[in-house]
């Protein structure tokens, strides 16, 4: 079993950062490759960024390149999504996921579905 809890979420404005950050128990922490993906009102969930276990691979959505990073620390179980120059396009709920596959193939990296634990949530607001 997988547990996800995401933190850092909050109201900034237009220009500003935050970081989010998800704490993960579970064993396979290490060897899993870890996701954020956010949900606006009204819309579908989509991708936002992917690690790998080794922490040398990243995958972005081109809305947030160059604006947001992804990192982790498998000594902490933790994976953190620093977020720059926000904007208000960017509200949403922001969810961290694991994926069901150790092994890294870009293609489906984007697919909601193949994440197999999924944390609570965090509601990022951004204002114009």
């Amino acid at each position: 079993q997988v547990q996800l809890v995401e933190s850092g979420g909050g109201l900034v404005q237009a220009g500003g950062s935050l970081r989010l950050s998800c704490a993960a128990s579970g064993r396979t922490f290490s060897r899993s490759i870890m996701g954020w993906f956010r949900q606006a009102p009204g819309k579908e969930r989509e991708f936002v960024a992917t690690i790998n276990w080794s922490d040398t691979t990243t995958y972005y959505a081109d809305s947030v390149k160059g604006r947001f990073t992804i990192s982790r620390d498998n000594a902490k179980d933790t994976v953190d999504l620093q977020m720059n120059s926000l904007r208000p396009d960017d509200t949403a709920v922001y969810y961290c996921a694991r994926y069901g596959s150790t092994v890294w193939r870009t293609a489906l990296l984007r697919q909601s579905g193949r994440y197999d634990y999924w944390g609570q949530g965090t509601q990022v607001t951004v204002s114009s």
